[in-house]
């Protein structure tokens, strides 16, 4: 794997961690009881979004880890989600 498409993947798996870490302990201005004229209600008071960020790091950081050592060590492989079987087969030279 080059240095790019670990970088890629790293920031694949933040974005998406991050977005299951955004609405979790999310208190809305509808729970608080104080909506500010103009705004929705579901409308976040208060986010922590950066403790969420540091959070959203940790979890992404040990789920690339494990990622990474399965796909540099073999245990998956492009071909392993060839279902249609439309690559090339593979030569004994490839090994």
């Amino acid at each position: 794997m080059s240095i790019t498409s670990a970088l890629v993947m790293y920031a694949v798996v933040w974005f998406m961690t991050f977005l299951m870490v955004i609405p979790v302990r999310l208190q809305t201005q509808g729970d608080v009881g104080k909506v500010v004229p103009g705004t929705q209600a579901g409308a976040p008071e208060h986010h922590h979004l950066k403790k969420k960020a540091w959070i959203t790091t940790a979890i992404a950081a040990v789920v690339w880890a494990i990622l990474f050592w399965i796909i540099t060590q073999g245990i998956i492989e492009v071909r392993d989600f060839d279902w249609m079987n439309r690559l090339p087969p593979v030569s004994e030279s490839d090994y």
